[in-house]
């Protein structure tokens, strides 16, 4: 779990990002699903967002989506959320976190 000065960093990171995963009409399929897994194991940070074409609320998603893949919820904005997944090898780590 996350504080809350580390959800503002990570926050602050999320926001020179563009989205890199986009859920259109047919909603949470498992190549979504997988995709983000993807990301999140290659960059620890992932914005994801949800097309018009498509009836999901962004925070509930993002907050299943987290639960599911084992990551962090850090922000839902509009269509947009954001997920961080610590990476499990040290030397993978490419974000480090400010102390709790």
């Amino acid at each position: 779990m996350i504080t809350g000065k580390q959800r503002s960093y990570l926050k602050g990171l999320a926001q020179k990002l563009d989205p890199t995963v986009y859920i259109g009409k047919a909603g949470l399929s498992e190549m979504v699903v997988k995709s983000i897994d993807d990301k999140l194991k290659a960059s620890e940070l992932v914005k994801v967002k949800i097309q018009e074409g498509c009836t999901l609320n962004p925070k509930e998603t993002c907050q299943k989506l987290a639960k599911e893949l084992d990551a962090e919820f850090v922000q839902a904005i509009g269509r947009r959320f954001v997920l961080y997944r610590r990476a499990e090898k040290k030397e993978k780590r490419k974000i480090i976190l400010p102390r709790a």
